[in-house]
């Protein structure tokens, strides 16, 4: 098997993993402050076993921790208070923001099939508040569209952090997030033992198994190919709640996700850059 096959499989399993963090969350009965706390304490401990990462002192690195961190905490609220197709997909817009900010931050150039890609998929998430009336499912789409905004600033910041920043950046921004959540952990209540193992799968296998999956991927796949395989997550995460708990997307919402993940995969498949240079091993 070819390095590019290894790591285009690395990414697909990784896409699998992460699609199931909605499942999980949903399925926890727990607040979703408590939830991130104890995922991204699981996560933190296994990224570091695996990684053993440094921190770093540059502002792309402190950027990528604290956006990290409340893109974790952001996504769990919100998939606790909207449908988890509706998080998955309006978190997934944060791409159409980094097409709008990258000239601005990294000075990559905007180019007219950027502009058509960014206005056709605004038009895919103005469909997901379509026939919204209730007060919790608004406040959920919107916090969606927060840790979009948030996750954008992610890639933008890894995008400075490449190899070991970026493997530090992920470790570190679990270790803040479940640091600054802990008090919320202390005045809980507690976990049965279900959510207690629904927790440890999503922190040591969603989320840090994903995260060395994808890592280990990238080495030898093209950005371009990377992002449209890591379509699989914004596809699967609805299909196995619905499996699972039977929760039913909105019709426009549907509609919207398919809007926003057809304008980003036109994007991605015309964008232009070099083979992947296979990576030495570790």
């Amino acid at each position: 098997m070819t390095p590019e096959r290894r790591g285009v499989i690395a990414i697909a399993a990784a896409a699998l993993l992460w699609s199931t963090g909605g499942v999980g969350i949903k399925a926890i009965a727990a607040p979703p402050l408590v939830i991130t706390c104890w995922r991204s304490a699981f996560a933190a401990l296994a990224l570091f076993a695996v990684f053993r990462p440094r921190p770093r002192r540059s502002a792309s690195f402190v950027a990528a921790v604290v956006s990290y961190a409340a893109c974790l905490t952001t996504f769990v609220v919100a998939t606790k208070w909207t449908t988890a197709a509706n998080a998955i997909f309006l978190q997934y817009s944060g791409v159409v923001w980094v097409l709008l900010t990258a000239p601005l931050v990294l000075g990559e150039p905007f180019q007219a099939r950027d502009a058509l890609a960014v206005a056709v998929a605004c038009a895919g998430m103005a469909l997901f508040f379509v026939g919204r009336l209730d007060a919790p499912g608004r406040a959920g789409d919107a916090v969606a569209l927060l840790s979009g905004v948030l996750y954008a600033a992610l890639v933008l910041s890894l995008r400075r952090e490449r190899g070991a920043g970026a493997w530090a950046a992920v470790t570190y921004g679990n270790v803040l997030a479940a640091a600054a959540l802990l008090p919320f952990v202390v005045t809980d209540p507690g976990l049965s033992g279900r959510s207690a193992a629904i927790l440890g799968y999503l922190g040591l296998v969603q989320i840090a198994g994903g995260y060395v999956l994808f890592l280990r991927g990238l080495q030898n796949v093209r950005a371009t190919q990377a992002s449209l395989i890591g379509m699989l997550e914004p596809v699967t995460n609805p299909l196995w709640v619905f499996l699972a708990l039977g929760e039913r997307p909105a019709g426009f919402a549907l509609v919207g996700g398919a809007v926003v993940l057809g304008a980003i995969a036109w994007r991605t498949l015309g964008a232009r850059e070099p083979p992947a240079a296979v990576a030495p091993p570790d």
